[in-house]
């Protein structure tokens, strides 16, 4: 392990890793991860940025697993990141996302594009593809502003993801997860070009809501306990996660919404 740490530094902690202790990266733990499965993230673009959300239901065959896993993630100060597929090794690939990210910020000086994170993690995604081939696959969805972007009303940016690490810049919005297609459906009723922050918030828990309708694997949300969806923006100011106290009034005024139009 000493040659390796005093060895040239690599803007790549995965690459470092991979030299140093291959047995701890995500594939290599694949034996090892949790049978539960996350499922559906929504993200879309809005006038200061964009916002990603994801439902808090992790299954396991027909059971609920885990009614508040958390799916989407700031992946540093400028980019987000949501998971959808094998729960334990898509939580380790984030995990290594981020420090991946910081390293090479550590080791350059300077922050990687979002068209290289997008990169990173298409790399790290294909890594994985042995174990997808193999039922444990994992499809995330990376979101940020693009602090390069000549245009600030159209720096937020949204890049998906297939198993073998493809890796595909999206339009205006998009949704991952078992409950994709409803969400995705719901999005282009709902999405405009000049939402703004209050509205962009709604029609993400809104997407989510109807995923919940139609899909028994993604959780709506759940008041009683309160357990809301984890919603976050990338602004050029930064990340941030909404608060659930503003989270718990969307929902409400959802509910009242579904409950005057019941067919709706």
């Amino acid at each position: 392990m000493l040659r390796y740490a005093t060895a040239p530094g690599s803007s790549s902690f995965a690459e470092f890793v991979r030299a140093a202790s291959p047995e701890l990266l995500p594939h290599r733990l694949a034996e090892h991860a949790s049978v539960p499965h996350g499922t559906t993230i929504v993200a879309a673009t809005y006038r200061d940025g964009v916002v990603m959300a994801g439902d808090r239901r992790a299954t396991a065959g027909n059971l609920i697993a885990q009614r508040d896993i958390e799916k989407v993630f700031a992946a540093d100060d400028y980019s987000l990141v949501g998971i959808a597929g094998a729960a334990g090794v898509a939580v380790e690939i984030v995990r290594l996302f981020q420090v991946e990210l910081e390293h090479y910020e550590k080791i350059e000086g300077t922050q990687l594009t979002l068209d290289g994170k997008a990169n990173r993690l298409a790399t790290m995604i294909r890594g994985n593809l042995g174990e997808a081939l193999q039922g444990l696959a994992v499809v995330p969805l990376l979101a940020g502003f693009d602090l390069d972007a000549p245009d600030p009303a159209s720096a937020g940016r949204i890049f998906s993801y297939d198993i073998a690490g493809g890796r595909y810049p999206e339009q205006y919005f998009h949704s991952v997860g078992s409950g994709s297609l409803f969400a995705r459906g719901a999005l282009k009723k709902l999405w405009r070009p000049d939402l703004d922050r209050e509205g962009a918030l709604r029609v993400v828990v809104e997407a989510l809501y109807d995923a919940a309708d139609d899909d028994s694997a993604t959780g709506g949300p759940d008041i009683t306990r309160g357990i809301y969806p984890v919603v976050m923006t990338a602004t050029s100011t930064g990340t941030e996660r909404v608060d659930p106290a503003e989270l718990g009034d969307i929902v409400r005024s959802i509910l009242a919404d579904r409950e005057a139009r019941p067919g709706a």
